[in-house]
């Protein structure tokens, strides 16, 4: 009879604290909703102030030169034109910059990956004496600003003759996107599971057939990921190569956009600038796009999959 008693008792204690509970999750849930709410629309303002230069790059391109110069903005072409872009892919200039650009960028790129690549795989598989050192040192290099080592990479190179050259330049480059690769490519090597190595070797694999059977399929996310960002590093490079390259047949399409401003033919031509940019940008912005979701694998896993 007691049992019975302090069960029915009980009932009416639970009965009267679920609708607290159901009121408190329903509060926190509205909070949450509004929290959400708040950042996404904080997220979208961020957007808008971020993106307003690109997309008013982009605009200006299609617009004619009355246009561009009115007193009153115009934030859409009332009447595009392609003739911006048709002049500046007429320009040899251009397209000669442009493709010692990528030239340039795909060398230093690819040189930096291959020999990163075996610099980070050292680095974390094996111990050596002056390990540590060198870690740092890869470190340091990335923290010094570019401009500091300007001047004596360009007094380097005019030592050996490479001063003004494409060799000279993808040496210059390599300065910036080396340490940067093998910083990178270090992280991703270095979650990947020793015990995956053993037990290849115990299977039978050599080392090298354990380096492309086990550790290269893994890290596959993460060299693509290292190198689109290297690719961005050294094609959106200026200062080296203003410094570096002097003949206007060596020069990059950064330079060409100074040289563009500058000129006294040109230096009002706010639509061929606009338009120059547009196609300077545009195959980093498609090389981003093909890769985005490796390069968001890339980011996030640096681990074993499955």
């Amino acid at each position: 009879m007691s049992t019975t008693t302090d069960h029915v008792a009980t009932v009416p204690a639970t009965a009267a604290v679920r609708p607290t509970d159901q009121s408190a999750r329903r509060r926190r849930k509205g909070h949450r909703s509004y929290a959400t709410g708040a950042w996404n629309a904080l997220a979208l303002a961020l957007a808008a102030v971020f993106g307003f230069p690109i997309f008013w790059m982009l605009i200006t391109s299609f617009k004619t030169s009355a246009d561009i110069n009115q007193l009153v903005p115009q934030f859409w072409p009332h009447h595009p034109t392609l003739g911006s872009f048709r002049e500046v892919l007429g320009d040899p200039i251009f397209r000669q910059d442009l493709a010692n650009t990528f030239v340039i960028t795909l060398v230093a790129v690819a040189i930096s990956v291959v020999i990163g690549f075996f610099g980070a795989m050292a680095i974390a598989r094996f111990r050596f004496a002056g390990r540590r050192v060198f870690v740092f040192a890869v470190l340091i290099v990335q923290m010094i600003p570019l401009l500091a080592l300007t001047i004596p990479m360009s007094l380097l190179l005019d030592r050996f003759h490479l001063k003004n050259s494409l060799v000279g330049i993808i040496i210059a480059y390599l300065m910036f996107t080396m340490p940067y690769t093998i910083w990178t490519l270090r992280t991703f090597i270095a979650n990947i599971p020793k015990e995956l190595d053993e037990a290849a070797m115990v299977d039978g694999c050599t080392r090298f057939q354990t380096f492309y059977r086990i550790i290269l399929p893994l890290v596959g996310p993460g060299l693509i990921a290292t190198s689109v960002y290297g690719w961005i590093l050294a094609w959106n490079e200026f200062v080296l190569a203003n410094t570096l390259l002097l003949d206007n047949s060596k020069q990059t399409s950064m330079i060409y956009l100074l040289v563009f401003q500058s000129s006294p033919t040109h230096g009002a031509d706010y639509g061929g600038l606009m338009a120059a940019a547009v196609l300077t940008s545009l195959p980093v912005v498609v090389l981003f796009v093909l890769f985005q979701s490796r390069i968001s694998a890339g980011l996030t896993s640096g681990a074993v999959k499955g």
